[in-house]
């Protein structure tokens, strides 16, 4: 009989409960990393990003800093949103934000869990473990009526050398090497509309040949943005034939509804993940890609 699925590392989701009991722990560095993306028609662009950051000032959980993932986190010298930066210069900025060895990082975000998972997986990409998401977020605290505060905490700076783990950000190379490679298993994270081709919201509409669909909304209680219990998560990716022993590819739009998938993913131990960092963003508008419908 096989073993019921289960998060193999409970200690990276902690509850708001948890949060509570220990935010005076030195050692602890809380931050929201909500971004916004504020959604346009007729500009050739899907979106406009909008900072967390008005939300993050009129009221946060005390003593967490502020992660600016556009302004602060991100290769702004990128034609896309969010591009991951090099390890090194990535590793530099979280230290510049009190993060490095010794410290135990909580992140959380409004609306979806999607933008701490996000900074979640760039943290793991570049070595560093001790890292954990507020499961159901900012919205779950608030709702509970726990205490917030508006003034800026901001951490000292810390020191902390990238010890990087190639292969968990990829390009679009490698996942268009993919396409009908019986050992890999392509992953599309947007809304059902989205993957069938029915909203051209990215440029050419569709999906990667041969992708398959779970949306990272789906993997979430929609009232409480609580992380759905292992078995039914574990489920939603056995459906669609993603199985352990497959290199599972992940992507969304810009590469961060992906790393909810993947955060998960990694949670059900699976081991090899990847995430297509310009994801749609950058497939839809390069005609030399293929792409489908239906």
């Amino acid at each position: 009989m096989e073993a019921a699925p289960y998060y193999a590392f409970p200690e990276a989701i902690v509850s708001t409960a948890w949060l509570a009991d220990n935010l005076g722990d030195p050692a602890l560095r809380v931050f929201d990393c909500t971004t916004y993306l504020l959604y346009e028609t007729g500009t050739g662009r899907p979106y406009r990003v909008g900072s967390g950051r008005p939300d993050y000032e009129a009221g946060h959980i005390p003593g967490s800093g502020f992660l600016d993932l556009q302004g602060d986190l991100s290769d702004t010298a990128s034609r896309f949103n969010f591009t991951m930066p090099d390890p090194a210069d990535l590793a530099a900025r979280f230290a510049a934000k009190g993060i490095g060895p010794g410290t135990r990082v909580v992140l959380y975000s409004r609306k979806s869990l999607q933008w701490a998972t996000r900074v979640w997986w760039m943290l793991r990409a570049i070595g560093f473990d001790d890292a954990a998401i507020l499961d159901g977020g900012f919205d779950k605290w608030a709702a509970e009526g726990r205490p917030t505060e508006t003034a800026e905490t901001r951490y000292p700076p810390a020191t902390l050398a990238a010890r990087p783990r190639p292969g968990l950000f990829i390009g679009k190379a490698e996942v268009q090497a993919a396409i009908g490679d019986a050992g890999a298993c392509t992953i599309n994270a947007l809304a059902p509309d989205l993957h069938r081709g029915e909203n051209p919201r990215y440029g050419r509409p569709g999906r990667i040949p041969g992708s398959v669909n779970v949306p990272a909304a789906a993997l979430l209680d929609p009232a409480a943005l609580t992380i759905r219990p292992p078995e039914a998560v574990a489920a939603s990716f056995a459906a669609v034939g993603a199985d352990p022993s497959k290199r599972i590819l992940l992507y969304c739009g810009g590469g961060i509804a992906a790393t909810l998938d993947a955060f998960l993913l990694h949670q059900l131990g699976y081991r090899d993940i990847a995430v297509y960092d310009a994801s749609m963003s950058e497939w839809a508008k390069d005609e030399s890609l293929p792409i489908e419908q239906g």
